[in-house]
Order: C-alpha cells, then structure tokens, then sequence
C-alpha cells in the first residue's frame, strides 16, 4: 500500500472569461519562485491553456476530464503525475458547475473538485458590480455544500472606492475570505483567435515575455499566507499494480508538431511511449519528407486554416504522407489532421479576436488552398463554432479500437467537411455530437483512421492496438 499526499487546489469561475488562466498562471509563477515542484492540471478537454501552463512552469500540464477520462481515469492521472511534486494547482473550466448536462455536475470543475476532495478558490469579475458581487459569492458557496470553497480572489477592480464597497458586502455576509484582489490592467489580455487563445508555439518573444510579466503582476497581488493555508492535502491508500512489460520494440511514430499541428494531449503522448513507441516530431510546414522508417503517423489538431498557405507550398510533405499511407502504415489524424489529409482548405473565417478588439484577416478573399488529398473530400471554414462531447458506437477501424466498442470524446472546430464521396467509410456514429457527416465521424482510408473527434487514450485499449499495429503494417 502507498499513501499519497499533496497539498492541492482548483481555481474555479463563476463563469468563462473571469481570468481563471490569468489569476493560475500568476499562481504558478509564484510558487514557482518559491522553490515548489509544481504540477499543474487543467479540467475539460483544452489544448491550449495547458501549453500556458507549461510556459510558466516549464513542467508538462496535464487534463482532467472525467466524460474522457472516467472518474477512475482522473484520480489515478492526478496520482500518477503529483509523485514527487510539493503541489498541484488545477486550472477549472468555464463556471464552476458547468459540465456535460445540466441536472448534475458531471464533467464539470465541480466534480473534479469532489473527485479530488480538493478546496476551491473561487475567481469572480467584479468589473460590472458592487454589492452584487456579494450575492453571486453566496449564490456559489451555498448552491453545493458538499464543495469546499475556501477563499475568494476579485478580478477586474476598478479602484480602492469599488473594492470597499464590495468589501462591505463581503463583511456582513460571506464567512469565506478574500485571498486575492486583481486591479484592472490590459496587458492581463492575451491574444486570442476563433478557437481561444494563440498557441504558445505561435506567441513571438514580446508576447511570451508579456506572459510572464502578467502572471509577475497577478502575483503580487494574492495573498500566499492566506493561499497556502487553505490548501488541503490528498490522503489515499491504493495498491500499486504492478503491469506486465509485453511493449513491441522499437516502434517509430511520426508526430506531427508545429504552428500548425500542436494539439495533443499530453498524457496521450506519454501513454504511447510507455507501450513502447518512440516518438520521433516533424513538421509539415517546414520538413520535406517523413522521418524515415516510421510505424506509424499521428496527425493531431491545430491551426493548418491559418497557415494553410504555407501548408499548400510543402507539397513534397504532403505528398510523402499520403505515399506512406498508402502503404498501409496506420495513422491516426485528429481535427486539424482530418482537414490536412482532405483534398483542401477553404478560407472562410475574416476575422478574430485580438485583445477583445475585433481584427479583420489580412488576407479575406477566401482562398481555396490544395491539401494532401488523402481523403476524397474538402475542408471548408465557417463562423459556425462545432463545440461538444462526443460519444459514439464503433463501426469499422478494428486497426484503432480492436474490440473496443464505444468511444468518448471532444469536438471543437469551425470548419466543415463537404463534397464527401459517396463510398467514404466511417469509424464510428456519434449518438452525441455531431461528427463529419450525418453524425457518422472517424474516415477510413487505408489504414488511416481521421476524424474531428479527439480523444483521451487513458483508460483505454486505443494506443495499445494502435502501437501494436504500427508494428504489424511496419515496413519491411
């Protein structure tokens, strides 16, 4: 038996948009300047807080989601992640009960919180309100007296007048205390597009250095004594199982990784070489052909809209891999990855966001640019937002799930896959969300399974049969 414990705490919303990755990038910087070993994490299916993360603390960020993950697959992700740290600070996600439906709280930050028996820093906007602030804090501590909210952080305050006033109302009404109180400052705004803020792979030296500077600011404005002794360890005995090492060897994966393809979810990454796949990165922006003597490809999601006319130049990338997929070496392509292997990229969105202020695309003449090809269809780009969890029945792709027969996952895109070919093969149907084509998600080309599903390999029999038949349809 082992006993596990560590210090831990959530940094919850009243709702998206409060400065949760803010006020937790500010945290992180601080206990890191403290000398803490920091793990930090980050509720629901997001990509790209998660790389914010990992800029600050220079430690991989890790998700909790327990619809991908099952409750089971959060708390032993949290354990496994945590040995040797002295902390684990969780990033929520939206509001503090959002989740998956609205009767309960699952999937949401909520229950996480439950599941880790975490205590919960609550971050409220107060940049609209006054006394009303008070209502909305108590409206949250008593709406679920099975959470544990233990401290209260004001963002956006306009002035030492606007915090007393709210002061007040806290003083003749809410026991919790306030342990931070942010001023307003606009270089606490990041860079934003249609699908959140900028990738840090995309964000030049300026920006990353804005980064920091911001999370140094918030810093200084919490109060760590109050902070730290709210913190609650994690105490739990489990058996350690012991697994057997039966991993193939010598197994290659291509993964691709740039400005353009950068979505993965870190554990899923780990979870692949821990079966025994050697991770080799290239770029389809900027390399010319696929590593050599690959098993496999993994094509994660991203950004190829944005730079899809560079994308469209590297025609000898493209190229290599649908040569290669058409070999029968298995590659799994997610989102991002689907609309690279589609015939090609529509431009459709004009605009986003920049600092709140709406920015026009400096190219809007929506372009039409070639892609790999692979998949006889094309990608076009939308203002309609595709935002959902995913579950679905699986149909073909026995190389992927083998006996697996039902997936859960994420879908969240602003493009569309039209002109599909009337034979086009599917993965699986979605009973929730929306997929591809008439709920039917997952397109089969070889052995190429692509689709605008994404999915967590926790808990699952995915990346043991995709490993094991990268080694099977290995080249000779």
């Amino acid at each position: 038996m082992v006993t596990i414990s560590i210090p831990r705490i959530i940094i919850a919303g009243t709702s998206s948009g409060v400065g949760k990755t803010s006020i937790t990038l500010g945290l992180l910087h601080k206990f890191k300047d403290l000398g803490f070993k920091i793990q930090s994490f980050k509720v629901g299916p997001d990509f790209i807080d998660p790389a914010y993360h990992t800029f600050v603390t220079n430690n991989p960020c890790y998700n909790l989601d327990s619809w991908l993950m099952g409750e089971e697959g959060v708390f032993d992700t949290f354990e496994k992640y945590t040995i040797g740290k002295d902390i684990a600070v969780i990033e929520g996600v939206m509001g503090l009960f959002d989740g998956a439906e609205g009767k309960t709280d699952f999937a949401s930050t909520a229950q996480i919180a439950k599941i880790l028996d975490s205590p919960i820093i609550l971050a409220i906007d107060a940049s609209k309100a006054a006394r009303s602030i008070a209502a909305t804090a108590y409206g949250f501590i008593n709406f679920d007296k099975k959470l544990n909210i233990k401290g209260i952080i004001l963002n956006k305050i306009a002035s030492k007048k606007h915090f007393n006033l709210i002061k007040d109302a806290f003083d003749n009404n809410i026991k919790i205390p306030i342990v931070g109180v942010i001023y307003k400052n606009q270089e606490f705004t990041f860079s934003e597009r249609h699908l959140g803020l900028i990738p840090t792979v995309e964000l030049d030296n300026k920006r990353k250095k804005k980064i920091l500077n911001s999370a140094r600011i918030i810093a200084d404005y919490l109060d760590y004594d109050k902070l730290i002794s709210l913190i609650k360890p994690l105490k739990n005995e489990k058996t350690l199982k012991k697994k057997p090492n039966n991993k193939p060897k010598n197994i290659k994966i291509a993964v691709a990784l740039d400005n353009s393809f950068n979505f993965y979810y870190q554990e899923n990454l780990d979870i692949l070489q821990k079966k025994g796949a050697q991770l080799i990165f290239f770029s389809p922006l900027n390399d010319i052909y696929l590593p050599e003597d690959i098993n496999g490809i993994l094509l994660g999601g991203g950004f190829p809209e944005i730079l899809s006319r560079d994308l469209t130049k590297n025609q000898s990338m493209m190229n290599s891999i649908k040569k290669t997929a058409e070999t029968e070496i298995p590659i799994y392509a997610e989102c991002g990855g689907l609309m690279y292997l589609s015939k090609s990229i529509k431009e459709g969105i004009s605009r986003y966001k920049i600092n709140n202020e709406i920015v026009e695309l400096e190219d809007n003449s929506q372009k039409t640019y070639k892609m790999a090809g692979l998949i006889d269809a094309n990608t076009k780009m939308t203002n309609q937002l595709t935002l959902n969890y995913t579950q679905g029945k699986i149909l073909n792709g026995s190389f992927l799930f083998g006996k697996v027969k039902n997936i859960r996952g994420h879908e969240f895109h602003y493009s569309k896959i039209e002109n599909i070919h009337h034979d086009t093969k599917y993965s699986y149907y979605l009973d929730k969300g929306i997929g591809i084509s008439e709920k039917k998600d997952g397109i089969i080309v070889y052995n190429t399974i692509a689709s605008y599903t994404h999915l967590h390999f926790s808990n699952s029999k995915l990346p043991t049969n995709f490993v094991l038949n990268c080694k099977k349809y290995s080249k000779k």
